[in-house]
């Protein structure tokens, strides 16, 4: 089944056309990585697909619903409420935490189950530990963001995502903020998201990462998709521009 289905988005920003025409559909369990040189789109890309930026042209469509329709080349959104539901079905993790300063790690993770949700706290506070526990951050249950690391940080940002249990995840390039050392925890915790079926979307610059663990890699440049494939094909592209890119790394 399809989670995720694009069509024909684009998004101008005033004169600059920085997503052109891009169509995508990602199945359930499915993890697709997208690289490309800087500017290339991917950022607006996710932020378009998690509703944070409209769209110009295009459909959205999780599951099966409409987030957004083209009607006469113009993205039409849904209602309100109707959006609120969709926006459910998934989360994103930022390249530089997104946490509040002034919440504890555990009230971090928990905050939008409680107000958004309405859980009740004692369940919350349960379900945020569990994941906290899974993602070796148990013992930092009460601490502030301050008080850890940049990886530690990560980590939470990604519990709090995995505390609304969504049905896809999207990461927008999560380790760019990361020393090496600290990259290679997230990157594990993403690893082990993938292992449990986790469908995914990570704008990523870690080419052996992305060729380790995606289902399919999507080459952007210049607002389009140039190319896409499993690792093995991008990785053999006889594509001009894919072979310099990676050659890069």
């Amino acid at each position: 089944m399809n989670l995720l289905e694009i069509n024909h988005m684009q998004k101008s920003f005033g004169n600059l056309e920085v997503l052109k025409d891009i169509s995508l559909t990602v199945k359930e369990g499915e993890v697709v990585s997208i690289i490309g040189p800087s500017g290339s789109g991917k950022s607006t890309l996710l932020r378009c697909a998690t509703m944070l930026e409209q769209m110009d042209g295009g459909d959205l469509i999780y599951l099966g619903k409409h987030a957004a329709k083209d009607v006469e080349q113009k993205s039409v959104y849904a209602k309100k409420e109707e959006l609120k539901q969709i926006q459910k079905y998934f989360g994103l993790v930022f390249q530089n935490f997104n946490l509040f300063p002034h919440f504890s790690v555990i009230k971090n993770v928990t905050d939008a189950l409680i107000t958004v949700e309405k859980m009740p706290k004692k369940q919350a506070v349960e379900r945020g530990k569990k994941l906290l526990g899974q993602l070796g951050l148990l013992e930092k249950a009460n601490a502030y963001p301050y008080q850890l690391s940049g990886g530690q940080q990560q980590r939470v940002s990604i519990a709090r995502a995995l505390a609304l249990q969504p049905k896809i995840l999207f990461f927008d390039e999560p380790t760019s903020a990361l020393d090496p050392e600290l990259t290679g925890e997230v990157l594990k915790v993403i690893k082990q998201l993938a292992k449990e079926k986790m469908t995914m979307i990570i704008v990523t610059h870690e080419m052996q990462f992305a060729k380790e663990l995606s289902d399919r890699i999507i080459f952007m440049e210049d607002g389009v998709i140039q190319a896409q494939g499993t690792p093995e094909e991008i990785f053999a592209s006889k594509n001009e521009r894919v072979q310099n890119f990676i050659g890069k790394f």
